[in-house]
């Protein structure tokens, strides 16, 4: 299934910015980030659970904010950029 994670962390004090950083990296574990604050992740159906279970352990429900979009199948034709993209696709060889 493919997910779209986006989350705004309250960076107002240390415990703020500690749940960011943390944040940010459980969705690493999962998917890439293509914007500052939202990324994108191809899992599985128990990855998912994985990632909300992570995730809602992490922020402070009454000062962050997380949306998490499972998306239909997107493609080519359904995904536009503007600007740099870093993005990696998974489907083509890692390796040439």
């Amino acid at each position: 299934m493919d997910v779209l994670v986006a989350y705004d962390v309250s960076t107002t004090d240390a415990a703020g910015r500690r749940r960011l950083r943390h944040v940010a990296q459980a969705c690493t574990n999962y998917g890439q980030r293509v914007q500052q604050s939202v990324f994108e992740c191809t899992i599985s159906r128990s990855q998912y659970e994985e990632l909300i279970d992570d995730l809602t352990a992490i922020i402070e429900e009454d000062e962050d904010s997380l949306r998490v979009y499972r998306l239909a199948q997107p493609t080519d034709d359904t995904i536009e950029t503007w600007g740099p993209d870093d993005t990696m696709d998974f489907e083509d060889p890692l390796v040439l």
